[in-house]
């Protein structure tokens, strides 16, 4: 079958969108990678030249460009839900990641504009591409262990904890950590919705910090009697740890090990595995098939597999988080 690759800008050249670059170039044939965007000097030709795109410095040139059928978001997580608004109003497909805007209200326009545009809108919850999650999510939704019962999800980042509390901003654990966690656990209990919430956090590794929180579990209720539990630390010594369980009246799932390969050494300090320290290399195949999956639904014009929706239920489960938090009480979940 021959197609015509998808002709992808993205916008953000640090961390994850020098990971997303080269994804896109190298490893998702249906997709072309034609430019980068960041504002700071030189930063996105260095990225993007090696990789065959060009380098621009402001988003404006790529929302611009006639040679770009596609955004894919990367920046500042606070710039996200303008870049959103302003993508699909340049008739761009959009892809972002997360969260999908910093308040439910913004990411309501995010999918406002890109319905009237009539655009593609995907935002990246990879978890739903990695082979092991989609496989307990398919076991689940295929009834294997019955009624869904009880659901858990971790994240704990690689490291001792943040090297500078300060520029870590309020609420990062819940709406830009826990957020892959909440819409896990959605996507792992078909058809039901969050109802409340009770969070817990605290700075572990910091303590008396008066913003950070580096440590969190939340319960979580669902309208199907589910309960579910999340969790995350941004202090994982052994490395990047995401997993997954689900519980049922017919039996249980479980996803994610985090071990980078199936060896395990045995030796006079015990049975070890080698696992990985960062969510690029843990993911980078989960990073693929999102990708894989953004172009197709653009080339055989349909709407991608996580939209704008995803995130509005996640968010919502966060932004209770922050209110229950505050209170100290459960907080409800807005529909």
């Amino acid at each position: 079958m021959s197609f015509t690759p998808v002709r992808i800008g993205l916008i953000g050249a640090g961390r994850i969108g020098a990971s997303h670059a080269s994804v896109i170039a190298r490893r998702v044939p249906e997709a072309q990678l034609v430019a980068v965007a960041d504002p700071r000097p030189g930063v996105a030709a260095d990225l993007a030249e090696p990789l065959g795109a060009r380098g621009e410095t402001s988003p404006e040139a790529i929302f611009a460009a006639d040679d770009v059928d596609a955004v894919v978001i990367a920046a500042s997580s606070t710039a996200h839900a303008e870049l959103i608004v302003a993508a699909a109003d340049a008739g761009k497909h959009v892809f972002s990641e997360k969260p999908a805007g910093m308040s439910l209200a913004e990411i309501e326009q995010g999918i406002t504009a890109t319905a009237k545009a009539g655009v593609a809108f995907q935002v990246g919850f990879n978890r739903r591409f990695a082979a092991d999650f989609r496989a307990a999510h398919d076991a689940i939704a295929a009834g294997r262990i019955g009624t869904v019962r009880q659901l858990r999800s971790v994240t704990r980042d690689p490291g001792s904890g943040p090297a500078d509390p300060d520029v870590v901003p309020p609420w990062t654990i819940f709406t830009q950590t826990l957020i892959h966690d909440f819409d896990t656990l959605n996507w792992l209990n078909p058809g039901a919705r969050a109802v409340d919430v009770v969070a817990t956090a605290d700075s572990l590794t910091a303590p008396g910090h008066p913003t950070l929180l580096d440590h969190a579990n939340v319960v979580i209720r669902f309208d199907n009697g589910a309960i579910a539990t999340a969790e995350a630390s941004f202090a994982a010594a052994y490395g990047y740890d995401v997993r997954g369980e689900v519980l049922g009246s017919a039996g249980m799932v479980t996803a994610g090990e985090g071990a980078t390969s199936s060896m395990r050494l045995h030796d006079a300090s015990g049975r070890l595995a080698a696992t990985a320290h960062g969510d690029v290399e843990l993911m980078i195949d989960a990073y693929t098939a999102e990708f894989a999956e953004f172009a197709a639904a653009i080339l055989e014009g349909r709407t991608p597999s996580v939209t704008g929706d995803a995130a509005r239920a996640a968010f919502a489960i966060a932004q209770a988080c922050i209110e229950s938090y505050q209170s100290g009480t459960r907080a409800k979940v807005q529909g």
